[in-house]
């Protein structure tokens, strides 16, 4: 048994912020009472001063693995989704070979029990190779394993194949997630198209690729009535069809990037490329827009895009270089941001990223309710030091918060009862 005591237990998914200790039995929760009151003889962690919540739920992640071991690989990613809190990752199909097949799913499921650190969930590929021409045999993909389709990394440019697959995800009961991008608009371009880009002879992204794909897709629900997740939101003019959307009743959620809320294109000026990502880094009025749809809950929930590249994919000119940065050790200071500037509680930043998550994707995990898995996370939100990406456990570094100083540090980490992170041990 385990019993963590004397922290301040946030769990959204049960309305409960008070202190109270948490007690842990044969990996799962046996009881949440008030600081105290359970007396047994356990392994004690002490949490005081600090937060006790479930742990946390990226739905977004880029592995690499199979064919891009030298970037991240399975086991690597999910020591780097512990160290930053998180218990649950969705792995994104975009690998070599794609995830667009039975085969490749069981592989990624059987790498990840065999590492035995955090809980893995394949996302299955909408088309054949990512190539946007035949679907993916969706049936063979969800009965392996998958919990959702998308393409990420490339965006389905057919509208008809899209229309087909909302209608095969549907009886599937599965939700499409979509690289929001109009590539005619786009090709060529490496960051946002304006002022800045300009300025530094860059080829732009218009945000109005992302805009108008968001606009499809939204279209093609009402004809199909599928689900539709739109990945990493960056426009403001998208997250407003979003809420629009949602008026109607229409099942649509979307999910925002820490990056897409702290950083804007002025980042560029320095020709960083760990400042390169697709969507692109946007303006001071969309990082507004997109902190209004945090607070109304357009958008829903917070996830990562970790998207690991190795330094001979970013050490080269700016136009050259791969989209991209890591993303899951920085994602709780970044998002404890929205907290301090009293943009959301910290029950609420915390929902976006464990409760919420676990809702639309329909994961048994998020809440510290009685009789769960215990996934847990125990972080000191007060905390400060100075963000050094030589330590980060991802196999890649390309981050472009490396010397920040952030508040929010993650101090334990447990799946299942067992402690897969200790930040005194690493």
């Amino acid at each position: 048994m385990v019993l963590i005591k004397n922290g301040r237990v946030i769990d959204p998914a049960n309305g409960i912020d008070e202190q109270r200790d948490l007690l842990i039995e044969k990996g799962k929760i046996k009881a949440v009472e008030p600081a105290g009151e359970i007396k047994c003889k356990a392994k004690t962690i002490d949490a005081g001063g600090q937060v006790v919540a479930p742990g946390f739920i990226d739905m977004h992640v880029h592995f690499r693995e199979p064919g891009f071991e030298y970037k991240e690989t399975i086991e690597s990613g999910c020591r780097s989704a512990a160290a930053g809190g998180f218990t649950t990752v969705a792995i994104m199909p975009n690998t070599n070979p794609v995830n667009d097949t039975r085969s490749v799913t069981e592989l990624i499921l059987a790498q990840a029990k065999a590492c035995g650190i955090v809980r893995v969930h394949p996302i299955g590929a909408i088309s054949q190779g990512l190539a946007g021409e035949r679907l993916s045999e969706m049936g063979d993909l969800k009965d392996a394993g998958a919990i959702a389709f998308s393409d990420d990394g490339r965006p389905v440019m057919n509208s008809e194949l899209m229309r087909r697959a909302f209608e095969y995800s549907r009886m599937f009961g599965l939700p499409l997630i979509q690289h929001s991008e109009i590539l005619d608009l786009t090709e060529g371009g490496c960051m946002n198209e304006g002022a800045v880009a300009t300025e530094l002879g860059l080829k732009g992204m218009p945000v109005e690729a992302e805009d108008i794909m968001v606009y499809r897709d939204i279209a093609l629900l009402k004809k199909t009535g599928g689900r539709l997740h739109v990945a990493h939101i960056s426009s403001g003019n998208a997250v407003e069809l979003v809420r629009q959307a949602k008026a109607q009743g229409l099942p649509v959620t979307c999910e925002v990037a820490p990056h897409h809320f702290t950083l804007t294109d002025d980042a560029v000026r320095g020709y960083d490329t760990n400042t390169k990502m697709s969507p692109p880094l946007r303006t001071q009025n969309d990082i507004e827009r997109i902190k209004e749809g945090l607070e109304d809950d357009t958008i829903d929930i917070i996830a990562t895009d970790h998207a690991p590249h190795d330094m001979v994919d970013k050490q080269v000119e700016y136009q050259h270089a791969c989209f991209g940065i890591v993303g899951l050790e920085t994602a709780l200071p970044l998002t404890l941001r929205l907290v301090q500037e009293n943009r959301l509680t910290l029950p609420r930043a915390i929902e976006k990223i464990t409760s919420m998550p676990a809702r639309i994707f329909n994961l048994d995990v998020g809440s510290l309710s009685v009789g769960k898995l215990a996934d847990v996370v125990i972080f000191n939100p007060e905390e400060e030091y100075t963000v050094d990406v030589s330590r980060l456990h991802s196999r890649s570094k390309n981050s472009p918060f490396d010397g920040w100083n952030v508040k929010g540090k993650v101090t334990h980490t447990l799946v299942g009862g067992k402690v897969i992170y200790s930040a005194a041990k690493n």
